[in-house]
Protein backbone atom coordinates (compact mmCIF):
# COMPACT_ATOMS: atom_id res chain seq x y z
CA UNK A 1 0.00 0.00 0.00
CA UNK A 2 1.18 4.01 -0.79
CA UNK A 3 -0.60 6.59 1.39
CA UNK A 4 0.08 9.81 -0.93
CA UNK A 5 -1.03 13.36 0.71
CA UNK A 6 -1.19 16.50 -1.86
CA UNK A 7 0.14 19.79 -1.12
CA UNK A 8 0.10 23.05 -2.52
CA UNK A 9 -3.23 24.23 -4.03
CA UNK A 10 -4.82 27.43 -4.25
CA UNK A 11 -6.47 30.29 -5.74
CA UNK A 12 -4.09 32.26 -8.66
CA UNK A 13 -4.49 34.85 -11.51
CA UNK A 14 -4.63 33.79 -14.70
CA UNK A 15 -0.62 33.67 -16.12
CA UNK A 16 0.00 32.55 -12.48
CA UNK A 17 1.98 29.90 -11.32
CA UNK A 18 1.70 27.05 -8.54
CA UNK A 19 3.66 24.28 -7.12
CA UNK A 20 1.90 20.86 -6.44
CA UNK A 21 3.61 18.61 -4.12
CA UNK A 22 2.45 15.13 -3.34
CA UNK A 23 4.15 12.92 -0.28
CA UNK A 24 4.20 9.19 -1.16
CA UNK A 25 4.37 6.79 2.36
CA UNK A 26 4.55 2.88 2.73
CA UNK A 27 5.65 0.71 0.02
CA UNK A 28 7.01 3.20 -1.82
CA UNK A 29 10.13 1.08 -2.97
CA UNK A 30 8.18 -0.69 -5.43
CA UNK A 31 6.38 2.03 -7.20
CA UNK A 32 6.50 2.70 -11.00
CA UNK A 33 4.67 5.40 -12.02
CA UNK A 34 3.52 8.27 -10.65
CA UNK A 35 1.23 11.03 -12.01
CA UNK A 36 -1.01 13.79 -11.76
CA UNK A 37 -4.94 13.54 -12.72
CA UNK A 38 -7.55 16.61 -12.46
CA UNK A 39 -10.97 16.62 -12.52
CA UNK A 40 -13.00 19.83 -13.38
CA UNK A 41 -16.61 20.21 -12.07
CA UNK A 42 -18.52 18.35 -13.71
CA UNK A 43 -16.34 16.78 -15.57
CA UNK A 44 -14.55 13.51 -15.89
CA UNK A 45 -10.70 12.80 -14.48
CA UNK A 46 -8.46 13.22 -17.10
CA UNK A 47 -4.92 13.10 -17.26
CA UNK A 48 -2.21 15.79 -16.66
CA UNK A 49 1.28 14.32 -16.49
CA UNK A 50 3.17 11.33 -14.49
CA UNK A 51 7.04 10.45 -14.06
CA UNK A 52 8.74 6.97 -13.97
CA UNK A 53 9.91 6.69 -10.85
CA UNK A 54 13.07 5.08 -11.31
CA UNK A 55 13.97 6.32 -15.18
CA UNK A 56 12.62 10.18 -14.23
CA UNK A 57 10.92 9.52 -18.02
CA UNK A 58 7.79 12.18 -18.24
CA UNK A 59 4.76 12.10 -20.65
CA UNK A 60 2.45 14.77 -20.76
CA UNK A 61 -1.55 15.58 -21.63
CA UNK A 62 -1.37 17.82 -24.59
CA UNK A 63 -3.66 20.87 -22.81
CA UNK A 64 -0.38 21.16 -20.10
CA UNK A 65 2.62 20.25 -22.46
CA UNK A 66 5.12 23.28 -22.50
CA UNK A 67 3.78 24.90 -19.25
CA UNK A 68 3.91 22.28 -16.69
CA UNK A 69 6.31 20.27 -15.81
CA UNK A 70 6.59 16.98 -13.24
CA UNK A 71 9.81 15.99 -11.49
CA UNK A 72 10.31 13.97 -8.51
CA UNK A 73 12.93 13.76 -5.45
CA UNK A 74 13.17 9.69 -4.68
CA UNK A 75 14.64 10.75 -0.92
CA UNK A 76 11.94 12.39 0.34
CA UNK A 77 9.50 10.14 -2.21
CA UNK A 78 7.93 13.56 -3.06
CA UNK A 79 6.72 14.44 -6.65
CA UNK A 80 5.74 17.81 -7.88
CA UNK A 81 4.04 19.23 -10.08
CA UNK A 82 4.89 22.95 -11.15
CA UNK A 83 2.75 25.02 -13.03
CA UNK A 84 3.09 28.01 -14.93
CA UNK A 85 0.80 30.41 -17.24
CA UNK A 86 -1.81 28.65 -15.61
CA UNK A 87 -5.40 29.41 -17.49
CA UNK A 88 -8.92 29.96 -16.06
CA UNK A 89 -9.77 26.26 -18.13
CA UNK A 90 -6.67 24.59 -15.69
CA UNK A 91 -9.33 24.97 -12.57
CA UNK A 92 -10.04 21.71 -11.03
CA UNK A 93 -9.47 19.31 -8.12
CA UNK A 94 -5.82 17.68 -8.37
CA UNK A 95 -4.99 13.94 -7.49
CA UNK A 96 -1.77 12.67 -7.05
CA UNK A 97 -1.65 9.09 -7.90
CA UNK A 98 0.94 6.21 -8.06
CA UNK A 99 0.99 2.31 -9.46
CA UNK A 100 3.46 -0.23 -9.01
CA UNK A 101 2.83 -1.63 -12.57
CA UNK A 102 1.55 -0.76 -16.21
CA UNK A 103 -2.15 -0.10 -16.27
CA UNK A 104 -4.95 1.66 -13.75
CA UNK A 105 -3.48 3.80 -11.15
CA UNK A 106 -4.00 1.65 -7.55
CA UNK A 107 -3.40 4.47 -5.15
CA UNK A 108 -5.07 7.73 -4.88
CA UNK A 109 -4.54 11.02 -2.64
CA UNK A 110 -7.60 13.20 -1.75
CA UNK A 111 -6.84 15.79 -4.19
CA UNK A 112 -6.11 19.67 -3.83
CA UNK A 113 -8.19 22.63 -5.40
CA UNK A 114 -6.56 24.74 -8.31
CA UNK A 115 -8.92 27.77 -8.94
CA UNK A 116 -7.47 29.85 -11.72
CA UNK A 117 -8.98 33.62 -12.02
CA UNK A 118 -9.52 35.08 -15.07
Amino acid sequence: QVQLVESGGGLVQAGGSLRLSCAASGRTGSMYTMGWFRQAAGKERDFVASINWSSGGTNYAGSVKGRFTISRDNTENTVYLQMNSLKPEDTAVYYCASRYYVGEYQFWGQGTQVTVSS
